[in-house]
């Protein structure tokens, strides 16, 4: 390994900790003038759930109709269960707590990598490490290791080491990167957790229900809803219902994060 690919591969760890891209998804959405309205939800397909065979009968009171064998989700209802899951997430944001974003599906990744930067929330895009919730202990020393690597890195304290060592180091902060970069900050248990696909994400949801984290979900016409305390009748398939209903959200845990800051002015003010 040359001295060029091994400083390359530093350089690439390093602007991993000091940039991210992908809070500039939503950079073009205007939150302050995002309403919760049928007719978005309608142009962007969130009603469209999976063909008839295969809803879960736990579903059947969010379908309006179906149409050519296809579920059809009743919109008006799930224009009030989004709201209600904002109301949550915005008043969990408002008292400081964490909000851990989960999307491992193709299609979700980056839409909610994007939406977890836009808001500086965690996030878990990758496959689900098993006793992220149940044994966060383990999983925090884990996450302090690749902190404290990254910081070492950034400030060229591997310098001491051999090229190759250095490789070697480099290439384990980039695999612990990828596989728990979105955590890496989250120092105690999310106050929430918030999925966008029941079914994929089922493993965090089981360890959300065992250390008694409140679960917001997409619920998909597929799908179980048992379990989930804010459940959001929509499709999880199509992106632009992904992208619509991560707006949604972002704008909620947004609104919370300002009105903490408003109330902690309003104390300094008092102080």
């Amino acid at each position: 390994m040359t001295e060029e690919k091994v400083e390359a591969v530093e350089k690439t760890e390093v602007k991993k900790v000091s940039s991210n891209p992908a809070a500039d998804y939503f950079a073009s959405v205007d939150f302050s003038k995002l309403g919760v309205k049928i007719e978005d939800m309608f142009k962007s397909g969130v009603h469209f759930g999976h063909h008839k065979s295969r809803r879960n009968p736990k579903m059947s009171e969010y379908i309006f109709a179906t149409k050519n064998d296809i579920n059809i989700f009743d919109l008006e209802k799930t224009k009030v269960k989004l709201e209600e899951a904002m109301q949550f997430l915005a008043a969990v944001a408002a008292t400081g707590g964490e909000i851990l974003f989960v999307g491992t599906r193709k299609q979700a990744k980056k839409i909610v990598e994007a939406a977890a930067a836009q808001c500086a929330m965690p996030y878990v895009t990758e496959r689900w490490l098993g006793g992220t919730f149940t044994n966060f202990s383990n999983i925090s020393v884990r996450t302090k290791y690749l902190r404290d690597g990254l910081e070492k890195m950034e400030k060229g304290e591997f310098a001491k080491y051999t090229k190759f060592e250095r490789m070697k180091k480099a290439e384990e902060l980039e695999r612990m990167e990828r596989r728990m970069g979105g955590i890496k900050n989250m120092q105690k248990l999310p106050a929430a957790v918030f999925v966008t696909s029941i079914l994929e994400d089922n493993l965090a949801i089981k360890e959300a229900i065992n250390r008694n984290i409140p679960i917001v979900a997409l619920a998909d016409s597929n799908t179980s809803p048992v379990g989930i305390d804010y459940l959001i009748p929509a499709n999880e398939d199509a992106v632009s219902s992904l992208r619509l209903m991560l707006s949604y959200i972002t704008k909620a845990v947004l609104e919370g994060k300002a009105k903490k800051v408003v109330a902690k002015v309003e104390e300094v003010k008092k102080a």
